[in-house]
């Protein structure tokens, strides 16, 4: 289990790490490409457009190849995207997000897929959260190493050397991969009819997954709203210096990674994990609603105290949820099921920027942006103890 674990985690730190490559080099590199800077966000957004169909996709080729193959597949892909995003030519542009939605998609299904066949159920949800510490540390490694990198040797080196480190990965790896791909079906098509609709069948067809799912679309909306409107908000509307407003950011992503490891011990050990899943809807909610009503006299350490709680519930509810998907789906059908909520969950991460960012221009005010999202997290976080799920019982 642990070298299963430490594997997933480096996997998914390393695909992180890419899919954050473009935004982070982008003030760089944007003049070469000849396009401004500022649409990052459609670049963004293409990736995890990618990843939901990517993400649904991968149910055929995880149980055909394995887990670990396809985990090892998604570095190769990333990999590749910076490769040729490193040309520097536009149309590279489109060509490195779609190879890094590819990558991007499939990770979370496989290592999923890989963890609930060895995890013992007592510590599933500790399990999951400590893996998906990936993601935020991916996205903290990115922004710490890759501006110097690019200062220091330009942006193309950068992006070479961070497919560099992918393939390297994937290469170090490669001896354990005999031990994880156990449990392979060589008869198993992976493209056909239903590569796409069966997953999202499979989660729908269940009243369970399917809430689960549902709130993995509001909750990941509220997540990228704070990722990606913070610095930008404290910075406008409070005045506050752009470099204290990115550390006001990272301390509420620390917080984050904090709150996976923690809200995975809660859930495995005193709280019923539908319960953890429902207060941490709920925390995020009144945080979001706090935060709007920010104003230049709020105490900078009251800012920073919540900051540091919405970073540790709309950040850090992950680890505990895809532990849920694993545990209700139908035996060694994880990989497909996590696809098909997975598809919801990127989903929510496209519709909530838009969303966000439209309510600020018609209204002028951050404030209401995080109100709305604020109400969709709320009615999601209440029906965790309305309707509690049949596995509601403390693992």
């Amino acid at each position: 289990m642990l070298q299963a674990l430490l594997a997933t985690l480096a996997i998914q730190v390393f695909v992180s790490f890419a899919g954050l490559a473009g935004p982070v080099l982008a003030p760089l590199a944007a003049a070469d490409f000849g396009v401004d800077p500022i649409y990052v966000g459609l670049y963004v957004a293409t990736i995890y457009g990618v990843a939901a169909v990517s993400s649904l996709a991968s149910g055929g080729f995880i149980a055909r190849f394995g887990p670990f193959r396809v985990s090892q597949t998604c570095l190769v892909l990333a990999a590749a995207a910076l490769v040729v995003g490193a040309t520097g030519h536009p149309a590279a542009l489109i060509v490195t997000a779609v190879l890094l939605g590819i990558a991007y998609g499939p990770a979370t299904p496989a290592s999923s897929t890989l963890l609930a066949q060895g995890t013992p159920a007592k510590w599933m949800n500790l399990v999951f959260s400590v893996k998906q510490t990936g993601v935020p540390l991916g996205n903290m490694l990115a922004g710490a190493i890759l501006p110097g990198a690019a200062l220091a040797l330009g942006w193309r080196a950068a992006a070479l050397l961070t497919a560099g480190a992918c393939l390297l990965l994937a290469l170090v790896v490669q001896p354990m991969r005999a031990g994880m791909d156990l449990f392979k079906d060589h008869k198993r098509p992976f493209i056909g009819r239903g590569m796409l609709s069966g997953p999202l069948r499979l989660v729908f067809a269940s009243p369970v997954l399917r809430r689960m799912a549902i709130v993995s679309f509001a909750y990941s909306g509220m997540q990228i709203s704070l990722s990606a409107f913070l610095v930008t908000y404290l910075n406008h509307d409070l005045g506050m210096p752009v470099v204290l407003a990115g550390i006001v950011l990272s301390a509420a992503q620390i917080a984050g990674v904090g709150g996976r490891i923690l809200w995975g011990v809660v859930a495995d050990r005193l709280l019923k994990p539908d319960y953890v899943l429902g207060g941490l809807g709920l925390a995020m909610t009144l945080a979001a609603i706090a935060t709007g009503l920010f104003t230049p006299e709020w105490p900078l350490a009251a800012i920073f105290a919540v900051a540091i709680v919405f970073g540790g519930t709309a950040v850090a509810w992950n680890g505990v949820y895809l532990a849920q998907i694993a545990r209700l789906s139908p035996p060694g059908r994880a990989g497909e099921v996590t696809g098909g909520t997975a598809f919801l969950t990127f989903s929510g991460v496209m519709v909530a920027p838009t969303v966000f960012s439209a309510i600020v221009s018609y209204t002028g005010s951050y404030t209401y942006g995080f109100a709305t999202i604020a109400v969709v997290t709320f009615i999601s976080a209440l029906s965790f103890f309305v309707a509690p799920g049949e596995d509601s019982s403390k693992s």
